[in-house]
């Protein structure tokens, strides 16, 4: 190869590598670019998520309610869980006392008794467990009420058949939906505290 041959061909690779270097500099400024449209559509994507979720939990709040005054109403007249007669009513009762904190959907009373009312639109086993909490502490955060029979039930519109059968294992009671009546079940061994 001769020196001009030579000279060539690094003046071509010269060339070559600034073309290259063009090529990465454009790919990264094509990068940047699409790592921006990338973040602006997390972005967007998140903020659309979030506004879902705040629907998706007013929906579920929504639904919660409509529970709740469903089974309220239905046991404002008729108010019994099995055959055990309550003669009032409280609806969403809140109390906080030291490190326990509860709320109550429904606690309906008699003269000796407390029937505690967990109402869901859907329930589940994990439902059970809230009840179980809930009905250890109610005498807790309600000493008034030490010396009555406590009851516990799970109301709702619809609970599967695993999560039925635990209840009742459970002692509870479990209320259902069944057109405008509330169909009531309950075992033998009745949870009472």
């Amino acid at each position: 190869m001769t020196d001009d041959e030579l000279k060539a061909l690094v003046a071509s690779l010269v060339v070559a590598q600034k073309i290259t270097d063009k090529k990465i500099a454009d790919l990264f400024i094509a990068q940047k670019a699409t790592d921006e449209q990338i973040n602006r559509n997390s972005n967007m994507l998140t903020e659309d998520l979030n506004r879902m979720g705040i629907t998706l939990g007013s929906i579920e709040q929504d639904e919660s309610d409509i529970a709740k005054e469903f089974f309220s109403q239905c046991l404002l007249k008729d108010n019994h869980l099995g055959s055990i007669h309550f003669d009032d009513m409280a609806k969403n009762m809140e109390k906080h006392r030291c490190q326990i904190q509860e709320e109550y959907h429904l606690v309906m009373s008699n003269a000796d008794a407390i029937g505690i009312v967990e109402v869901r639109y859907k329930a589940h086993i994990n439902d059970l467990d809230k009840l179980d909490r809930k009905m250890k502490h109610f005498k807790q955060l309600f000493p008034i009420y030490q010396n009555f029979k406590q009851y516990g039930a799970i109301a709702s519109f619809h609970i599967n058949d695993d999560a039925k059968e635990e209840a009742l294992k459970r002692g509870y009671f479990v209320l259902q939906r069944s057109g405008d009546v509330v169909h009531t079940e309950s075992s033998e061994h009745l949870r009472v505290l």
